[in-house]
């Protein structure tokens, strides 16, 4: 996980909820990318990456209400983490739940990728 290593709370913590929410709705769409076999491994490091820049929000995040929400929802992703197989249904929730965090990527949900695996065709406003 080098992408986000280097990531600072103080950096974190510069940018809107918002756009914190987003940053990490973004490594979701590329974890999306990701279900289909043969793709665990860079599965597995997309997650690293969510869990990390969820951490680093729970840290720079006072507001108890909303670092208990995240908390709860790092669960879901760390249940991802460490199933045996990808469950796209369960990544599609749980990306469409951090996006209602806030008003804001509430905004992008008609136009997040619907995880597909290959072979099957795809949904959504990108098809």
């Amino acid at each position: 996980m080098t992408q986000h290593s280097g990531l600072t709370a103080e950096r974190w913590a510069a940018f809107s909820l918002e756009q914190q929410v987003l940053m990490i709705g973004n490594e979701m769409q590329r974890g999306t990318r990701l279900l289909g076999p043969g793709e665990r491994l860079l599965l597995q490091q997309c997650y690293e990456r969510v869990l990390r820049l969820v951490d680093l929000t729970v840290e720079v995040n006072a507001r108890s209400t909303l670092r208990r929400e995240l908390l709860r929802w790092r669960d879901l992703i760390a249940a991802q983490y460490v199933a045996a197989e990808p469950d796209a249904a369960a990544h599609a929730a749980a990306f469409r739940c951090l996006l209602l965090l806030t008003s804001g990527s509430a905004k992008q949900i008609p136009y997040m990728a619907q995880p597909t695996l290959p072979g099957e065709p795809r949904t959504g406003p990108d098809s």
